[in-house]
């Protein structure tokens, strides 16, 4: 289902957390909020969720007003950054969160069946809730959610707190699990990576507002300032030209049409290359140089140019 934002405010403690005007998350697309840590990221998925009241504005599901209540619960299931069990076994857990939304007996045994084969949880379904690992914690949470199917899901930091290899596993399963069992998925963020792999349209948020919304090719492409620029993982430079976004490998050592000074700081074995850091003009800068070739000096000054760049507004 859509998802429409007018006019929304919140405060917590009379100190402003969001300022939205408007906002359209299209349906049946996964969309990421995305910003750095305490942008009001998580706030805005509570208020969609309908766990939190808004001081002004409104927000929709589909035609539906979302006031805190059981009927925003119907609407959209929320999985938390920290996945919270009730006593009992994953099961248990899992066929308790659809008896609360009046799922039928028969169908709730198929849905945790499908549920927890699909992700992965199979072997766990007996365990207590409370003595699973970071990665399965984090599974039979997103189970528990998906096995709602819900009209909009709600995921806040998916991946957050597991280790690399459980991470890297869930992030690829994500989108199929998705795909199959979410209608219209919201995500929260601050992971550049996660954004990009498992979204269709981002919403930038920082500070409260939003900086930019809609398809991530195109916002990637074109982003609208300097600090959108550098949340998509740029180096914003300032030549005399204005100011340029440079993508992740697009600096270059030698002369080239937009040029700049870098101070070396250090260089790093990468093992497969070495990855040159150091400073342009105060802000940092880094770039990839092949394995084998000799590093340039810590102190010293090298000439570098952007390869590839986005020109900003001034």
């Amino acid at each position: 289902m859509e998802i429409l934002v007018e006019g929304l405010r919140f405060a917590r403690d009379r100190r402003p957390v969001l300022d939205i005007p408007a906002l359209r998350i299209a349906s049946g697309g996964v969309t990421a909020i995305f910003g750095p840590n305490g942008s009001g990221k998580t706030t805005l998925l509570r208020l969609i969720a309908g766990l939190e009241r808004a001081d002004a504005g409104t927000i929709r599901i589909g035609p539906a007003l979302v006031e805190p209540g059981p009927a925003a619960a119907r609407a959209a299931a929320i999985a938390f950054q920290e996945p919270v069990f009730l006593r009992g076994t994953v099961r248990r857990n899992l066929d308790l969160a659809m008896r609360l939304r009046n799922v039928g007996h028969d169908e709730r045994a198929e849905r945790v069946a499908e549920v927890a084969r699909e992700c992965g949880i199979e072997v766990v379904l007996d365990r207590s809730a409370w003595k699973l690992s970071g990665g399965e914690a984090r599974r039979a949470g997103l189970a528990r959610v998906l096995a709602l199917r819900a009209p909009v899901t709600l995921l806040d930091e998916p991946l957050a707190g597991i280790d690399r290899v459980a991470r890297t596993h869930l992030l690829d399963d994500l989108p199929r699990l998705l795909a199959r069992f979410a209608t219209t998925t919201v995500l929260v963020t601050h992971d550049r990576e996660e954004a990009f792999r498992l979204a269709d349209d981002l919403v930038i948020l920082t500070g409260g507002t939003i900086r930019a919304a809609g398809p991530k090719a195109p916002l990637y492409a074109s982003p609208p300032d300097v600090d959108t620029a550098e949340l998509l993982g740029y180096t914003v430079l300032f030549p005399p030209g204005g100011p340029v976004a440079v993508p992740p490998g697009g600096l270059r050592l030698g002369e080239g049409e937009v040029g700049f000074d870098l101070a070396v700081e250090r260089t790093i074995d990468m093992g497969n290359h070495l990855h040159l850091l150091g400073t342009i003009a105060g802000r940092r800068a880094d770039l990839r140089l092949p394995s084998g070739s000799a590093p340039p000096m810590a102190g010293t000054i090298v000439r570098v140019f952007a390869a590839s760049r986005v020109a900003l507004p001034r």
